[in-house]
């Protein structure tokens, strides 16, 4: 999920850069699409009141804004790390006067596949245009950027509560509304799976089934659990 600029890879600042990527947007709401999931399938709908249905609803709000305001700080630490490995990187670079061990250093930043064709050349090439870089801070910041991916995480886990929720805030019949929050809950997870798998190449609806499953599963585990 770290989506900060690294200076040792000469990529745009992070202000310049989507708040969340494509996958980091499903793998939040899965997140929370998950969580709110152990709430609603420990309501015994049959025998379920209106004050049950409510603990319920401000149980698994809460504890999806919790969780959400959790997963913005982790968001926020791996955006620092990320820029302080960069800033290491840069200093170590500008310091080597090896260019074989300035080149390991690029390539490590850099992902695999695109490291593994560039030539001695290109190597030399991005050497000397990061060397040129005006100097960095001496620690890593927090960009606006960053601030605002870390407030999409926290929205994303915390909004995805709700489709599953609103059933149980618009009808009076516990057990109806049960039904068809499992069944919003099932489409939701079917989709972000097939979003997943569009993603990475694989077959979607594949994806999307083995999703369903895999989020029942999880439910289950955590309720089994006492979660």
């Amino acid at each position: 999920m770290i989506m900060t600029a690294n200076p040792a890879t000469g990529h745009a600042p992070a202000s310049a850069k989507r708040v969340l990527d494509p996958i980091d947007r499903v793998s939040e709401i899965l997140f929370g699409l998950i969580m709110v999931l152990t709430f609603t399938g420990t309501l015994g709908a049959a025998e379920a009141g209106h004050e049950d249905v409510h603990i319920m609803l401000v149980g698994a709000l809460g504890c999806n804004l919790a969780w959400g305001i959790i997963d913005a700080v982790f968001y926020l630490m791996g955006c620092l790390a990320d820029q302080g490995r960069g800033i290491k990187a840069l200093k170590a670079l500008r310091k080597t006067g090896d260019p074989q061990q300035a080149h390991g250093l690029i390539a490590d930043a850099l992902p695999p596949l695109i490291a593994s064709v560039l030539k001695p050349a290109e190597f030399e090439e991005i050497r000397a245009r990061l060397i040129q870089l005006p100097e960095q801070p001496l620690r890593a910041r927090l960009s606006k950027g960053d601030w605002l991916g870390a407030a999409g995480v926290l929205l994303l886990v915390f909004l995805s509560t709700f489709p599953v929720a609103i059933p149980f805030m618009l009808l009076e019949d516990a057990v109806l509304a049960l039904r068809i929050s499992n069944a919003i809950a099932i489409v939701m997870l079917f989709l972000m799976g097939y979003v997943f798998g569009r993603l990475t190449e694989r077959n979607p609806w594949a994806v999307g089934l083995f999703m369903v499953l895999f989020g029942i599963l999880l439910v289950v585990m955590t309720i089994a659990l006492g979660g």
